[in-house]
C-alpha cells in the first residue's frame, strides 16, 4: 500500500505544485484548511506519513493544527513539516515546541522539499522501527523475567514443601502463611505502604521462612516434648542454613525477590523488643516483610495441629499474641490483627477445611 501525504494549504496552486511534486511516491490527500486537516487525519492517521503544513489559513491556522495533533498524540507519529512565507523567529520557536520537525520558507525549490520531506520521513521510519524492536526486546525481558521468577518460586517451593512433608505436613502450611503475610501487609499499609505487586512477591517469598529445617536432624524436628537447651539451639540455625541454601541457588537473579526471600528466612524469628534470633533485631531494624511472616507463622503454627500440640482456636491463638505468650511483635501489627479479626479467622477456618 502506497505512503500517504496530507497537503494543508489554503492556496490551490500551491497544493497542486506540492501533490505534482509527491504523486509519484505518495497518495496525496489534500485540505483547504486545519479544521478539514483534522478530520483527514483522524480518519487516516494509521496511514499518512507526513505533512506538509501551511501557518496562514482560515477557519483553523497551522498552529490550531499543531495543537490539535499535540492534544490528541498524533505528532508523536506523524512528522509535520510547517511551510510559510514569513521569516519570523518567536513562530519558528513556537513551531518547534509543538513538535514540528522542519520548516519550509515560500517560494520553496522542489528539489529541496523533496530531499527534506524523504530525509523526515525516512527519519521517522527508522524511529518506528527502532521504538518497535525495544518494545519487542522488552516483551522478550520481562517474558524472560516472568518465567525466571516462576521457575524461582517453583524451587522455593520444592524446597519449602519438602520441609513440610518431613513434618508431616500437608504442604497447606505455606499457603496459609503467604495467605496471612498477605493479609498482615495490607492490614498496616497505612504505616509500611507496599504495592499490590509488591505484596504479592512478599507473600511468595514467605514460603521460604523455614527451608533451613531442611538441615536439622529429625530427632530435634520431630520430637514431640519440649526441645533442651542444646536442641533448640540447634533448632535456631535453621534461620542462617535457610539463608546458605539461598545464597547457593545461583540461578536466582532477581536481587529485590532475593533480598525478601533471605530477610524472611533469616529475620522471622527476631522480635520488637530484640530478644529474637539470630540477630537480635530489635523494633523496625526487622524487616517489615519478616515481622508479616513472623506473626503469620506463629498464627498459623497457634493453630494448627502439630506432632507436638492440638491445635487452638483462633481467639485462643489472638489472645496468646496479644498477652506476649508467643514472643513480643510490633504493636502496629498487634494493632491490626485486632481490627481484621474476622478476615483473618474466616480465611484461618477455610484454610483447615
Amino acid at each position: 500500500m502506497q505512503k500517504k501525504i496530507l497537503v494543508v494549504d489554503d492556496i490551490e496552486i500551491n497544493r497542486m505544485i506540492l501533490s505534482d511534486l509527491f504523486s509519484a511516491q505518495f497518495d496525496v490527500l489534500e485540505a483547504e484548511n486545519g479544521r478539514v486537516a483534522m478530520d483527514i487525519l483522524e480518519q487516516n492517521k494509521e496511514e499518512i506519513s507526513i505533512v506538509l503544513l501551511d501557518l496562514m489559513m482560515p477557519v483553523m491556522d497551522g498552529f490550531g493544527v499543531l495543537h490539535e495533533m499535540n492534544n490528541s498524540g498524533i505528532i508523536k507519529t506523524i512528522p509535520v513539516i510547517l511551510i510559510t512565507g514569513e521569516d519570523d523567529d518567536e513562530k519558528t520557536l513556537l513551531g518547534y515546541k509543538l513538535g514540528v520537525s522542519d520548516f519550509i520558507k515560500k517560494p520553496f525549490n522542489s528539489d529541496i522539499v523533496d530531499r527534506r520531506v524523504k530525509n523526515v520521513v525516512d527519519l521517522y521510519a527508522h524511529k518506528k522501527n527502532l521504538e518497535e524492536k525495544l518494545k519487542e526486546q522488552k516483551e522478550e525481558l520481562e517474558n524472560q523475567a516472568r518465567r525466571l521468577s516462576q521457575f524461582n518460586q517453583f524451587v522455593i517451593d520444592i524446597l519449602s514443601t519438602t520441609v513440610e512433608f518431613r513434618s508431616f505436613e500437608s504442604g497447606e502450611h505455606i499457603k496459609r502463611i503467604r495467605m496471612l503475610t498477605r493479609l498482615l501487609l495490607e492490614s498496616v499499609s497505612e504505616h509500611y505502604p507496599f504495592s499490590l505487586e509488591e505484596m504479592e512477591v512478599i507473600g511468595n517469598a514467605s514460603a521460604v521462612h523455614d527451608i533451613g529445617k531442611i538441615a536439622i536432624p529429625d530427632s530435634i524436628l520431630l520430637k514431640p516434648g519440649p526441645l533442651t537447651s542444646e536442641e533448640f539451639t540447634i533448632m535456631k540455625t535453621h534461620t542462617t542454613r535457610g539463608c546458605e541454601i539461598l545464597s547457593s541457588l545461583t540461578h536466582m537473579q532477581d536481587q529485590e525477590y532475593f533480598t525478601y526471600c533471605y530477610d524472611v528466612c533469616r529475620h522471622h524469628h527476631e522480635r520488637w523488643d530484640g530478644r529474637g534470633y539470630p540477630d537480635g533485631l530489635k523494633g523496625d531494624n526487622i524487616p517489615v516483610w519478616a515481622q508479616a511472616t513472623s506473626l503469620a507463622d506463629v498464627l498459623d503454627a497457634l493453630t494448627s495441629k502439630r506432632c507436638y500440640k492440638d491445635a487452638y482456636t483462633y481467639d485462643e491463638a489472638i489472645k496468646m499474641i496479644l498477652n506476649g505468650e508467643c514472643g513480643n511483635f510490633n504493636p502496629k501489627f498487634l494493632a491490626c490483627i485486632t481490627s481484621i479479626k474476622d478476615k483473618l479467622s474466616a480465611q484461618i477456618n477455610a484454610s483447615h477445611k
